[in-house]
């Protein structure tokens, strides 16, 4: 039985040395035939020759160096490409998740054989105030404009055997949220609860969270589509009605709508025409981009420990 480990590397170099050896010794207590691999996306820091200086530790690590930034779920899809185990351990190797969270997951998912998936959900969110409050409104907004059943509050770490790890490869698309892959590719998953850890400041910005959740709703539903057509018909109402009002108090009253009331119409209607042509504009830059159908990313070389090529 092999265990394949999927990580990706971005700032990762002061947390690298912990977290090889913490996984190498928590898969030991499993089995002794591993494979250990590094997808390094861009990481502006010594991350990837840190890694290739680990590989005199530990031969077993592999190495992918993307030939630029290409973003965290793409490297993440990345590795599930390239692993050849019967199991696939992902890990963040930030070590807010602790490697030897394995071992838990081993022992769940052999407790019932029908199962593919385990993963972890957050008994606590990091973060302020803001951030977790926040937080729960975007996955309950979520769960209201998609049909899928995302977990709220998971994290990265999952234990997977190879035929769920078969499914999620097959999906093709390259505007992809890696997460809502996890979901549309179904078998058996449980989740159970964990304790991520922090290490203070996030790679993500306030401006790089709203682009995400962007990227999840538009890439995951078409219900904004289907939003901005009944938006359409509201308005579409609400102008006829307003029409009768307005030819009724003409005729009767002989009164003339002031141009401030005017105006402010103007002005509103123009923006929700605004926000519905940029609704469209989303998932016509997504059709886009998918027809050119560009590589998901570019490995520009493979290290392997020499005993091992």
């Amino acid at each position: 039985m092999k265990i394949s480990v999927v990580s990706t590397l971005y700032h990762s170099k002061p947390y690298l040395e912990e977290f090889c050896e913490r996984v190498v010794r928590a898969i030991s207590k499993i089995t002794d035939h591993h494979e250990l691999i590094l997808v390094n996306d861009g990481s502006p820091d010594d991350s990837l020759a840190a890694a290739i200086e680990l590989q005199k530790l530990y031969p077993t690590i592999i190495i992918a160096d993307l030939a630029r930034n290409f973003g965290h779920h793409r490297a993440i899809m990345t590795g599930l490409q390239m692993t050849t185990g019967d199991y696939v351990f992902l890990i963040d190797s930030d070590l807010e998740e602790s490697p030897e969270l394995i071992n838990e997951y081993w022992s769940v998912l052999l407790s019932d054989e029908k199962l593919d998936v385990v993963f972890g959900v957050q008994t606590f969110r990091k973060g302020g105030w803001f951030e977790r409050q926040s937080g729960k409104l975007f996955y309950k907004f979520f769960a209201m404009i998609t049909s899928l059943d995302y977990p709220a509050d998971s994290i990265t770490a999952r234990l997977m055997t190879k035929r769920y790890v078969n499914s999620v490869i097959s999906f093709r698309e390259k505007e992809l949220d890696i997460w809502g892959v996890f979901v549309l590719a179904g078998h058996n998953q449980k989740a159970i609860p964990v304790t991520k850890l922090s290490k203070g400041n996030s790679t993500y910005s306030f401006h790089k969270k709203v682009r995400v959740a962007i990227e999840m709703i538009t890439t995951l539903s078409h219900r904004p589509l289907y939003i901005t057509f009944f938006i359409g018909l509201l308005f579409l109402f609400v102008s006829f009605v307003s029409i009768c009002v307005i030819v009724y108090e003409k005729v009767v009253f002989h009164t003339v709508e002031g141009w401030a009331s005017i105006l402010a119409a103007i002005w509103f209607v123009g923006g929700v025409i605004l926000f519905v042509l940029g609704i469209f504009g989303v998932y016509l830059s997504k059709m886009y981009l998918e027809i050119k159908n560009r590589p998901l990313t570019i490995v520009k070389n493979i290290y392997r420990h020499a005993d091992k090529e």
